[in-house]
């Protein structure tokens, strides 16, 4: 995925919270360009992850699509844990300053470059088989840093310049809520922010990604720069379409 996420690109992804590998099948089916699934606010298990990762990359039709994954925290263990299963690319939630985007990055290498705990037969390496995995995993991984706050945003130079930082995403649901408009991420003085975020993430040479469902949200922030977008989550999708349709059915009557 790093190596597709550039300056100008125009990615639109969805976001997975459903836990169900089928829905990640249809959605690599669909033709977007990167999947997210959500371990932070959906109860999506360690053990899941294998099934969401083959049914990304070998949907019916020959679909096979990077899938991102975003751990409930972040955290040492846990990061160890999903690359080892596979995961390539990784979002690291609520990284507030440089020092936490330097862990995060510490992480997923291993040393002397980072604190990676090296196991030889994992599913990252085809159970032992990928004889030259120590030399190139990083060039497969992609490492996406959340900004979330306004603090955060104030420290994107510094976080984005830390080596190994490949994007980074700004989470407008959690900036609104810490500026004081908790569920208006629409209000004026966060999309302010947001502008903000987005000239200082492109200034250090990075790409920006955002959250914006719907067709609308979505070209707006891809009007403003932003190279990858969220433009809608399986949940969302689901019960909008579902209560559409029970409304459209019972004006019928």
């Amino acid at each position: 995925m790093k190596q597709t996420l550039i300056r100008n690109s125009c990615k639109p992804g969805f976001w997975l919270s459903l836990c169900a590998p089928t829905a990640t099948e249809i959605a690599a089916g669909s033709g977007i360009d990167w999947l997210l699934l959500d371990m932070e606010h959906s109860p999506n298990d360690l053990g899941q992850v294998p099934d969401h990762l083959r049914a990304a990359q070998s949907a019916p039709g020959g679909a096979a699509v990077e899938i991102i994954v975003r751990p409930p925290a972040a955290d040492q263990t846990m990061t160890k844990r999903l690359l080892d299963i596979g995961v390539r690319n990784l979002m690291f939630p609520m990284i507030q300053t440089a020092e936490d985007a330097a862990a995060a990055v510490s992480w997923t290498r291993y040393p002397p470059e980072g604190v990676r705990g090296i196991s030889a037969t994992t599913r990252a390496n085809n159970y032992g088989r990928q004889a030259d995995y120590l030399d190139r995993y990083v060039d497969a991984q992609c490492v996406i840093v959340q900004v979330e706050t306004s603090e955060a945003i104030d420290q994107i130079p510094a976080i984005a310049a830390v080596p190994g930082v490949d994007a980074v995403f700004v989470g407008p649901g959690d900036l609104a809520a810490s500026m004081g408009h908790a569920g208006d991420p629409m209000h004026a003085e966060v999309q302010d922010r947001i502008a903000q975020a987005i000239a200082a993430i492109h200034a250090a040479g990075l790409p920006a990604g955002i959250l914006g469902y719907g067709k609308d949200t979505a070209r707006r922030y891809f009007d403003q720069g932003f190279e990858f977008v969220a433009i809608a989550g399986d949940a969302w999708l689901l019960t909008r379409q579902m209560d559409t349709l029970v409304q459209d059915m019972a004006s019928m009557r």
